[in-house]
């Protein structure tokens, strides 16, 4: 059992893929292939990529026909060179046709984010203690898929929705009059077990944020210098983050810099999916 992917909350991911790519039934496959048609299937990288999903490739097949026998041979997170089976189906050749589809789709894109998660964690200096966050800019419907894989991609996930966490964006500081109004009127509203993060573009407002007591200040849009400066405003009073306009070029020398964290949307909604096909014996 996945602790990671709960079957409840995976099946219900499986079952609106199946629908809308099979809800009208499979007329190519019903057409074309006896129904005692049995048949082998592998699941082959084309590409050098990080194994993520076989999982739920396994819980598409087992959907549509229980009695098809699933083989994992890849870990999760596992780094794979160009054909490598990652799995194999066995059992009805239409019923393995008919899931082919939904199933590659999703272990295509999260062996994406797990793929380009982990070029972004390989590009930070040995020994560095600095996390390489996701961020809330992911598919919608397939969060929980893309989290994961950007955890066996060697990732972080930052906060996983909008009631989980405390997290002042610009917006909120323009609504609420200021950033210390907003920390302390998120201070004075949120459970005490939840820590108070807060969005700043500049010194100014990153001092205001500390005075105010934010545990976590989120660094906008900032050139390394100014985020350099920044750490040694904040001599360790909070945790930084840094955000916006990160590239794959910069993640070493923010790293360098001192951020605790460095979050990057392009993880999940700038992934490609990866190239895993499905070879057929009979």
């Amino acid at each position: 059992m996945n602790l990671e992917l709960p079957l409840p909350l995976i099946d219900r991911i499986v079952a609106r893929a199946l629908e809308e790519d099979l809800g009208a039934g499979d007329i190519t496959t019903e057409a074309c292939i006896p129904e005692e048609q049995r048949a082998v299937a592998r699941g082959v990288a084309r590409k050098e990529l990080v194994c993520c999903g076989v999982p739920v490739a396994r819980r598409v097949f087992e959907t549509v026909d229980p009695s098809l026998r699933f083989e994992a041979f890849v870990a999760e997170g596992a780094k794979v060179a160009p054909k490598t089976t990652l799995f194999s189906v066995a059992g009805s050749a239409c019923a393995i046709l008919m899931g082919e589809r939904v199933a590659l789709n999703l272990v295509q894109r999260m062996s994406g984010v797990a793929t380009l998660t982990r070029r972004y964690v390989d590009a930070l200096p040995a020994g560095s203690s600095t996390r390489v966050t996701d961020t809330r800019k992911t598919t919608p419907g397939l969060r929980l898929l893309e989290r994961y894989a950007v955890r066996k991609g060697g990732g972080k996930n930052h906060r996983n929705d909008l009631g989980s966490a405390v997290l002042i964006k610009d917006n909120h500081i323009v609504a609420s009059g200021g950033v210390r109004k907003a920390i302390e009127a998120a201070r004075a509203r949120a459970p005490h077990t939840s820590r108070i993060e807060c969005e700043v573009d500049s010194l100014d407002q990153l001092d205001e944020a500390l005075d105010a007591r934010a545990d976590i200040v989120l660094l906008d849009n900032m050139d390394t210098a100014t985020i350099e400066q920044a750490v040694r405003r904040t001599r360790g009073r909070a945790m930084l983050e840094a955000s916006g306009g990160i590239t794959f070029e910069r993640i070493a020398e923010l790293a360098r810099a001192g951020v605790d964290a460095i979050s990057v949307g392009a993880l999940t909604y700038a992934a490609p999916a990866v190239d895993i096909g499905l070879d057929f014996e009979v």
